[in-house]
């Protein structure tokens, strides 16, 4: 390089610095958020992840407790799905439960509604034998007796659609008319369903169809390909440009969350998974 080529080039980096770094303008007609699992096969940081996700376009970051909840809102980034109560394999549809878990809901309740938190998770939990009425009745009872306060404080209580086949074995709530039935015994408008469409295309498919059927029910979105849970590309079965325009013209004003893990530059893979949803 000669001393002529070598000074223009030298200039020029803080412009590609700049431009790399600029932020992403989105139409917003459906907020997005991420989850750790966009960053896997990198080494970054919660603070980098969060910067990228605001860099490029996200307003919300799932699936973070409350001692990293500072570093999201650093970055402008809300926390859109906390911890709730339960695991997925031992939650909800168990009895001897109840106790334990209606004292961390009713804690988390409290947390994220101080800090603007809008949804906390929960399961359904394991089988083991269960029979679907009585995990029914066991999970109605449940959400019952904390419905009010998630009322009281304006935060939603969102039980996640699972898959039995490939991920979580003996899952009870895999299938919608699960969730559904729950969430019409319950009958409170902070008490919904978690739609993790991965897992649906698993289990039932028709996602579409099925979301628009139970529009009402549905609180939040995860999304991911399939098969294997990665990037939105030619490789998995899944339209989310299609299925993104149907959730903008139900009017949905949550947020959907990327949940892949991918194969490609993660920073790039990013950068389209939000491209596909910005409608």
């Amino acid at each position: 390089m000669t001393r002529r080529s070598f000074l223009p080039a030298i200039a020029a980096l803080p412009v590609l610095a700049a431009q790399q770094q600029a932020k992403a303008v989105r139409k917003g007609r459906i907020k997005q958020a991420v989850t750790r699992g966009c960053f896997r096969g990198t080494n970054f940081t919660l603070d980098e992840m969060a910067r990228h996700a605001s860099r490029l376009g996200a307003t919300g970051f799932d699936l973070i407790g409350e001692p990293e909840w500072p570093i999201l809102k650093k970055h402008g980034l809300v926390p859109t799905m906390a911890p709730g109560a339960g695991s997925i394999r031992d939650a909800l549809n168990r009895k001897e439960n109840h106790a334990k878990l209606e004292e961390a809901m009713h804690s988390n309740l409290d947390k994220a509604a101080a800090n603007g938190v809008p949804n906390v998770i929960t399961f359904s939990g394991n089988r083991a034998g269960m029979a679907e009425p009585e995990a029914i009745d066991n999970c109605v009872l449940f959400l019952q007796k904390v419905k009010a306060h998630a009322e009281d404080k304006g935060v939603t209580i969102c039980m996640e659609y699972l898959n039995s086949k490939v991920n979580h074995a003996d899952y009870q709530f895999d299938h919608m008319s699960f969730g559904v039935e729950i969430c019409k015994r319950v009958s409170s408008p902070r008490v919904k369903i978690l739609y993790d469409m991965y897992h649906v295309q698993i289990m039932e498919g028709d996602i579409i169809r099925m979301m628009r059927d139970n529009y009402q029910y549905i609180a939040h979105f995860h999304t991911a390909g399939n098969p294997g849970r990665h990037e939105f590309d030619d490789t998995q079965e899944m339209n989310y440009h299609g299925i993104a325009k149907a959730i903008a013209d139900l009017g949905f004003t949550g947020w959907v969350a990327h949940e892949y893990s991918p194969l490609k530059d993660a920073l790039t893979s990013l950068d389209q998974a939000l491209a596909v949803f910005d409608i």
